[in-house]
Order: C-alpha cells, then sequence, then structure tokens
C-alpha cells in the first residue's frame, strides 16, 4: 500500500499571510490524520515563511501517523530534526531563498557530506530519504549514503503528463527500477495531483509514499480537506 503524507505548509503560509493564528496548523495536523491521511509532512525554512520551526515542536506531540520532516540540512535544521526525532526525515538541496523544492541532490558531489548527516539521524533511528531526479548515477550514489529510500522529484513526470502521459512516466519507471534494484524504499512528490497521480501510481506500484501539499490544500479549498485526502488515497488504492 502507497502511503499519503499530506504536507500542511500552505495552511501555515495562509496563516502566516493574516498574522494570528487562523488556520490553525496544529488543527490542521489532526484534522488530516482523522481524515486518512497516513502522515504529515512539514518542510521548515530558515526564513519560516509557513511552517515555523515552532510550529514542529507543537505538532511533533500529537502525530499519531507517520511524521516527515524536509529541509536543507543546515546546522539549525539538523538540531531540530534530532530534538523532534521524526520518523522519517527528507533532504532537499535547496537553497534558502528557494519558492519550493525544484532541483534533487548531485549525490556523487555531495555523497561524503550527505553520508555523514544520513549516519548522524540512522543513528537515532530516524528513517532518511533523500530528493533525487531521475538519473542513475544520483540514485546509485544516493545509496552508497546509507539512506533508506529516495525520493524522486516528480516535476518533470507533472509537466509532461497532459502532452504524452507514457512518455512523461517512462524516466520514472526505469529510475524507481534502478532504485528498487540499489535496495532503497521509494518515496514520490511534487506537482503530484488527482489528475496525474493515479496513472503515477500504476505505472510504480511499489511506491511506498508519495508527499503531497500544494495541490492537495488547493483542491481543499473547493472540495473540502476530508472529502479531499479521500480523492487522493482512491488514487492509490
Amino acid at each position: 500500500m502507497t502511503k499519503l503524507s499530506v504536507n500542511i505548509n500552505k495552511i501555515a503560509t495562509l496563516r502566516n499571510a493574516r498574522g494570528g493564528n487562523m488556520p490553525n496548523v496544529l488543527t490542521a495536523a489532526i484534522n488530516c490524520q482523522l481524515f486518512g491521511a497516513d502522515g504529515i509532512t512539514v518542510h521548515p525554512r530558515p526564513d519560516e515563511r509557513h511552517i515555523r520551526y515552532d510550529d514542529v515542536l507543537e505538532i511533533r506531540p500529537v502525530i499519531t501517523t507517520e511524521f516527515n520532516i524536509e529541509g536543507y540540512p543546515s546546522e539549525g535544521f539538523i538540531t531540530l530534526v534530532l530534538s523532534v526525532k521524526p520518523d522519517q526525515v527528507t533532504l532537499v538541496p535547496d537553497p534558502h531563498d528557494a519558492i519550493t523544492s525544484n532541483a534533487g541532490w548531485d549525490t556523487l558531489k555531495n555523497r561524503i557530506f550527505l553520508t555523514g548527516i544520513v549516519s548522524a539521524f540512522r543513528k537515532e533511528g530516524i528513517r532518511t530519504s533523500l530528493f533525487v531526479d531521475t538519473n542513475r548515477v544520483n540514485i546509485e550514489n544516493a545509496a552508497l549514503t546509507g539512506t533508506d529510500r529516495v525520493e524522486l522529484y516528480t516535476e518533470p513526470y507533472a509537466t509532461g503528463f497532459s502532452r504524452n502521459a507514457i512518455e512523461a512516466v517512462e524516466p520514472f519507471i526505469k529510475a524507481a527500477e534502478i532504485a528498487r534494484d540499489a535496495g532503497l524504499g521509494l518515496n514520490a512528490g511534487h506537482d503530484l495531483n488527482l489528475d496525474n497521480l493515479r496513472y503515477f501510481h500504476q505505472c510504480i506500484p511499489w511506491l511506498e509514499e508519495v508527499s503531497i501539499g500544494h495541490a492537495l490544500i488547493s483542491d481543499a479549498l473547493y472540495l473540502g480537506l476530508e472529502n479531499t485526502i479521500q480523492m487522493y488515497k482512491r488514487q492509490l488504492a
């Protein structure tokens, strides 16, 4: 079964736009679980423009499913993760001013750097995942860091889906097979939505987890949060 982890960053973005505590991020995390999400994802950034470090500390005690923290492994981020001890940490190569994740790791260039960080998290019982593209070299070198999983960066798939779905998914199927052969668990995320998720899952049924935020929260504005989460889960059935 492929799990659905709901990224609640956009709920925090809405809250921060007005100040105060509406919508309430903690309540949103609790409700996502109640409505069927298999996990909660947060991606705190140094400027705290959406999820704040304090949010992460507040949310952790109420997570009864799986808690996934994404981020660039800066000193502050590493300290936060080791304090909170989520079920999973997903390491992304975002610069501090990135609007959203837009590339996977160059794991050949950063292998020594990532190996040390992965080791530190695994010693604390935290599952690790590295955000990667479909390049064979990056996936195989990810495996050499000791990471448990990789998360495929799926924006190129989402961009090409409406034009030619078969062509768009082909490099991801090959990448997923490389990851499986390397003994890596497989996650996916970025621009997956109600239009393209089912096909992606059908082509790569051994996916362990998808992390979806922007599209899901946007759909929830029209369809309601509970209904939207259930609609996304049906794409993974």
